[in-house]
């Protein structure tokens, strides 16, 4: 049993939309950098909404690197508008492939921080994913929800790569996901066997990593991802040609 792609999609807040236009209109206006954005009033008037829902989406454009907001002058187009810090599209099409390109992404920077954990972990390290581990078999066990604790193990495998970096990244990646590893630990997840399969993924995620076992530990965890998208009725587009190659090299230590 799969979950529909769109709880990727999550139901957008208002000032989410409205942050999204003012985004958008920037962009198509082609404004320079220094312009001046219409007034709270108008803006207010244009998207039929209060101030206070303005004024979030403001604050979440300057937060982006979109705008920027002078005291008592109001807000202006930034000098490099949309490249003050990485963010994913809010809004997900499932049919224009955005999820794909999402997990896709995902696999590629997530199997390279397990890639990185296996050779530089830390006892310190193998301690902080291992209580992670044992805290999602303890939800096995009872039924209960083990998603926050599904982001633990993860942001602790981005620690353990060394690179406070990526760390960092994958730390920003996780917030993004959190709601997407309900489903696998939710009543029906444990029930339908997605909360077993996803914590069988990590076990041998970990085992790689506490073997120090880099490419093992690269390929479980692209296992791992693949398998995730598949639970939330996400196909990557020709997973098996890296997943066969890669494997290839962790049997028989083939070059590509």
């Amino acid at each position: 049993m799969t979950m529909n792609a769109s709880i990727l999609d999550r139901p957008l807040r208002l000032s989410d939309r409205v942050s999204s236009q003012i985004e958008a209109w920037i962009s198509e206006r082609a404004l320079a950098p220094g312009t001046q954005l219409p007034t709270e009033k108008v803006l207010c008037e244009r998207f039929g909404v209060s101030r206070a829902v303005v004024r979030e989406a403001i604050s979440r454009l300057k937060a982006e690197g979109c705008v920027e907001t002078r005291q008592g002058l109001g807000a202006f187009v930034a000098a490099a508008p949309g490249e003050g810090s990485f963010k994913l599209m809010r809004e997900v099409d499932p049919d224009a492939g955005d999820a794909a390109d999402i997990f896709e992404l995902r696999c590629m920077v997530e199997s390279g921080a397990a890639e990185l954990a296996a050779l530089r972990r830390t006892e310190a390290d193998l301690l902080r994913i291992g209580r992670a581990l044992e805290d999602m078999e303890q939800a096995l066990v009872t039924g209960d929800g083990g998603a926050v604790t599904d982001d633990a193990f993860h942001l602790a495998i981005a620690a353990a790569s060394g690179n406070r970096q990526l760390e960092r990244f994958l730390a920003y990646m996780g917030r993004q996901f959190s709601a997407s590893r309900v489903p696998t630990w939710s009543e029906d997840g444990h029930r339908g066997g997605r909360a077993a399969e996803a914590q069988a993924e990590h076990r041998r995620i970990f085992e790689a990593i506490r073997s120090g076992d880099a490419v093992e530990a690269g390929v479980a965890a692209r296992v791992h991802l693949t398998a995730a998208a598949r639970r939330l009725g996400v196909v990557l587009r020709r997973p098996e040609q890296n997943m066969d190659t890669t494997d290839r090299v962790a049997r028989h230590g083939e070059v590509a």
